[in-house]
């Protein structure tokens, strides 16, 4: 077992040593609901989740997955695009995580796309607390996401440095375009 974990794990250390019992947070992506039972065991019951998808298929999948937990009370599941959450999420989030590409096991050609998701990253930056993080998973390759990489990563290298830190974990000698993670982290 590798000492260095995937970007998937990566961001799951990350957003858990951040949300704690109580805070507000955010899963921009709902998709099978993996991220969405995640935050709602961090926020415990005096927290809440905000849980984002465009697709049935997905919100649907997220509810069986919460219910089987029995954590669905913790989360209101909203059929929209992320890019709309700022009609939905009152500020003081604490965290928003990101899995962009498609739903897997899902119609690949409904995925993110650049311009919805650069709203959504500067929507969820406006949302969050000081010190609160948006950790975002980038997938691309085969047959989608490289647009969306391309354009999120050069949006978020022009972010304020005063304003926002901005870490990226990426394996460099992997082949298949293995998924980056990207961490903000709002300074002030």
């Amino acid at each position: 077992m590798s000492f260095l974990k995937n970007s998937l794990g990566i961001s799951h250390e990350i957003v858990e040593k951040i949300v704690k019992e109580g805070d507000i947070v955010v899963d921009a992506t709902a998709g099978n609901g993996h991220d969405t039972l995640f935050l709602a065991k961090l926020v415990g019951d005096s927290g809440h989740v905000y849980s984002f998808d465009i697709q049935d298929a997905a919100l649907e999948a997220t509810y069986s997955r919460l219910c089987a937990h029995n954590l669905q009370h913790r989360v209101t599941l909203i059929k929209d695009g992320h890019q709309e959450m700022d009609k939905y999420v009152p500020r003081g989030v604490k965290a928003v995580m990101f899995n962009l590409g498609y739903l897997p096991g899902g119609d690949h050609s409904i995925c993110t796309k650049p311009d919805t998701t650069i709203e959504a990253i500067k929507k969820s930056l406006e949302l969050l607390i000081t010190n609160g993080i948006v950790m975002i998973v980038i997938y691309y390759g085969g047959d989608s996401g490289f647009e969306e990489k391309d354009a999120v990563m050069s949006f978020l290298k022009n972010l304020d440095y005063k304003k926002y830190s901005v870490l990226m974990h990426d394996f460099i000698n992997q082949i298949n375009c293995p998924p980056i993670a990207v961490c903000i982290e709002k300074l002030r």
